[in-house]
């Protein structure tokens, strides 16, 4: 008899899926059963990523894009939903850490970069999935957030007030669709993990000293199977 995975027949998305805690989720989900749509914006990497996909067994879909370009997110929900009737599963990954400074200092190019793909993306992503995910039978949206979003820190002003508002559009978006559909939204705080945008923060860590990728997206995998409520909250440590 055939094991039938925890995931099997579900349909997950996943932003930033071409490194990091991105890549490693989606390569846990597509272990799970999900077949796996793969968001980034370099192609090479996402194709990388869907060979370690199919070498254990899973399927998935790369889907190329710049979240931050106009109508990109509406143009992928359309072309998803031509595909699919529901989307069952949306974490949110994607980010962008503009460079630490003090906040008086703080480039603006560098800043809009980080309010367009932490803010406005994750809004797009939000209004433009919001039928597929309200078709899914129990359709679960997990962003990934940081602590500097609910507890300011020097030099990190302008990405935790990206944070900041990502936190308050996910817990808005939870609130108003908890009472109309079975929908849940969760928010993971990750805590210290080996991923390229630590090292950038932290260059003189030792990478060996914090947790891999993979041990957050075990985490998400295993909450997408609970029944947790909307607006639950969490940090992997």
């Amino acid at each position: 008899m055939t094991e039938t995975k925890p995931l099997s027949g579900q349909t997950a998305l996943v932003t930033g899926a071409s490194r990091g805690i991105g890549a490693a989720t989606a390569l846990a989900l597509a272990e799970a059963g999900a077949h796996v749509i793969l968001v980034a914006r370099k192609v090479k990497a996402l194709e990388e990523v869907e060979d370690r996909i199919h070498a254990v067994g899973g399927s998935s879909t790369i889907a190329p894009i710049d979240l931050t370009e106009q109508d990109a997110v509406a143009r992928l929900a359309a072309a998803i939903a031509g595909r699919w009737e529901a989307l069952d599963i949306m974490v949110i990954s994607a980010a962008f850490l503009p460079q630490l400074s003090p906040l008086a200092q703080v480039e603006a190019k560098q800043f809009n970069q980080a309010i367009m793909t932490n803010v406005v993306a994750t809004h797009a992503l939000l209004a433009a999935f919001d039928p597929l995910l309200r078709s899914a039978k129990a359709g679960r949206v997990i962003g990934l957030t940081s602590s500097v979003g609910a507890s300011p820190r020097p030099f990190w002003g302008a990405y935790g007030s990206t944070k900041a508002a990502f936190d308050n559009l996910l817990e808005t978006y939870g609130a108003e669709v908890e009472k109309l559909s079975p929908l849940r939204v969760a928010i993971i705080d990750p805590g210290a993990t080996r991923t390229e945008m630590r090292a950038r923060a932290y260059p003189g860590e030792n990478p060996e000293s914090v947790k891999p990728p993979e041990a957050v997206a075990a985490r998400i995998t295993a909450l997408l199977q609970e029944d947790f409520p909307t607006g639950h909250r969490e940090r992997v440590d």
